[in-house]
């Protein structure tokens, strides 16, 4: 009389796990990862919070997380269900500058916060999770902005000694906007705009205008960060001979 309580208890174990691993496929293919932010931006120096989450909301304490470089695919940091990254594991550029937030992990956010943020780490990014039956990836671009801290304006002599003046700037990125105005704030066109990165990838960037004997004027040499709006003004008094050359 065992054997067949035996054989239908068995029958319903294997059929109550076999339900359970068909809840779970099902959950797991509903699940997707997505982000709050597709685009940041970062100072050079500071720090950038790289944020991602599964939807809808579950615990993610034992997937894996990994962050990637998209456009070289250098892994950045990676999270192992319940176990952090592991030295060797990253690219070493990111080396003791990566906190894996984790206080709201078991309602599937989490995130890579990088400090001391450089140019080198202005790029696209990817974050991808994966479990058992799941495995999905977002993507997200991190730009960086630096503001020039020093910009000098003077007149000088030209190649064929016409009297000009010109603005020297550099420590910025990406490549700013730079434009002459005059006292009444019209923008006038520069005579020569050059520029070059150095080693760092910041931009130096000198830019001039021909001068010509006339009354006294000020010209306001003006340098703008595209990304983040923030604009830079140097203004010089020209000796009374001179004026701007328009055109």
């Amino acid at each position: 009389m065992m054997k067949p309580t035996d054989s239908c208890f068995s029958g319903y174990h294997v059929c109550f796990t076999f339900l359970q691993v068909i809840a779970l496929a099902s959950t797991s293919q509903n699940l997707m990862v997505t982000t709050p932010t597709g685009h940041l931006v970062a100072r050079v120096g500071g720090q950038a919070e790289l944020s991602c989450q599964v939807s809808p909301p579950r615990s993610v304490e034992s997937m894996e997380v990994r962050w990637l470089r998209s456009d070289n695919y250098k892994l950045v940091y990676q999270y192992r269900g319940g176990h952090h990254g592991v030295n060797g594991e990253a690219a070493p550029e990111y080396a003791n500058r990566t906190v894996f937030v984790k206080e709201a992990i078991g309602k599937g956010k989490v995130a890579l916060r990088i400090h001391n943020i450089t140019i080198s780490d202005d790029g696209p990014y990817q974050c991808l999770f994966n479990d058992s039956g799941f495995s999905d990836v977002v993507s997200m671009n991190l730009s960086v902005a630096a503001f020039g801290l020093k910009t000098q304006i003077h007149v000088e002599s030209s190649a064929n000694d016409e009297p000009s003046v010109g603005c020297f700037t550099e420590g910025w990125f990406p490549q700013p906007r730079m434009e002459w105005r005059d006292s009444q704030g019209e923008v006038v066109p520069y005579s020569s705009l050059s520029y070059f990165q150095d080693e760092d990838r910041f931009f130096r960037i000198k830019m001039t205008l021909l001068l010509r004997n006339q009354s006294q004027k000020s010209i306001t040499c003006c340098v703008l960060n595209p990304l983040t709006g923030e604009e830079k003004q140097t203004n010089l008094i020209l000796p009374s001979k001179y004026s701007v050359m328009r055109g």
